[in-house]
């Protein structure tokens, strides 16, 4: 079963994925945007069951009454986001895995959310919410 690390930028808490994504896009939410710092986050969903934390612990922000975020309490460095309604999965943001590039996004969520002036060129399916 495919294993895959991550963490924060300065080191202090680290992540391990189990197996293959359930699901991997941007998203174009008005609070991922405000939490990742660009025009886009990139995430990667995994069963709950295949994420584990192998150094140090997250600190948790509750975004909005639905969500939690997991961040680096010493660097603040965004690291997951969970779903009340979906606790059976786990949103890695994409960008702290030590090999992002494996996992090339499939779809774009949020599109109706999107800033006019990020202009999005690839054929990956759109959705104007989360899941239309």
């Amino acid at each position: 079963m495919t294993k895959r690390t991550g963490g924060c930028q300065c080191g202090a808490v680290r992540y391990e994925v189990t197996g293959e994504p359930l699901d991997t896009g941007y998203c174009h939410c008005s609070i991922c945007r405000r939490l990742s710092g660009g025009p886009a986050q990139v995430y990667a969903e995994f069963p709950a069951e295949a994420v584990r934390y192998i150094k140090g612990a997250p600190s948790i922000y509750r975004s909005s009454e639905g969500a939690q975020r997991r961040f680096c309490p010493t660097c603040g460095s965004h690291l997951e986001f969970r779903d009340r309604d979906h606790p059976e999965s786990i949103s890695i943001e994409a960008m702290t895995l030590d090999r992002p590039g494996d996992l090339p996004p499939r779809r774009h969520i949020f599109e109706a959310d999107r800033l006019p002036w990020f202009q999005v060129t690839d054929d990956l399916p759109r959705h104007a919410r989360g899941e239309d």
